[in-house]
């Protein structure tokens, strides 16, 4: 599932989804905490994913109390066929302030036919993060990265 195309700064991730684009799409921008791997957040006790869906929002962590951590820029929106957002986070797994200090996720959506989706993930310039990109490209293209979070989108929006 997971195909590094670029092993040195990107890695690319797909999955089929047995629901319409447009149904997926709205899934993965809209009811992102749906999909996005629990333990995969900055915040302690995040209950809600955030996503500002204009190209200069914010894709934002909300906690239990209410407090937030904007941890992406949403750079392009063409529903329902694309969104690219960067990836404010460092290899520490912090909030990464510098923009040309963040890489980019691009995500492509493709009609198969009416009822099916394909999802292309590509996380693009992961050598923009300094030292430790490596790191950092290995685990969100390891098993327990982008791959995790595509199979819980396929089973999110698989449900309609």
């Amino acid at each position: 599932m997971t195909t590094p195309t670029r092993p040195d700064t990107s890695v690319t991730v797909s999955v089929d989804v047995a629901a319409p684009v447009e149904h997926v799409f709205d899934v993965f921008t809209r009811q992102t905490s749906t999909w996005w791997d629990p333990d995969h957040h900055l915040l302690d006790d995040t209950v809600d994913m955030d996503v500002d869906l204009r190209a200069g929002g914010t894709i934002t962590e909300v906690d239990a109390a209410g407090s937030r951590c904007t941890i992406a820029r949403v750079l392009v929106v063409e529903r329902p066929a694309r969104f690219v957002f960067t990836w404010d986070v460092s290899p520490r797994w912090e909030v990464e302030t510098e923009p040309a200090r963040c890489s980019e996720v691009h995500v492509a959506f493709t009609a198969l036919d009416d009822r099916r989706t394909r999802v292309v993930l590509e996380h693009r310039q992961l050598d923009r993060h300094g030292d430790g990109w490596e790191r950092m490209r290995d685990a969100v293209g390891g098993a327990g990265g982008w791959a995790v979070d595509l199979a819980r989108l396929r089973r999110a929006a698989g449900a309609v």
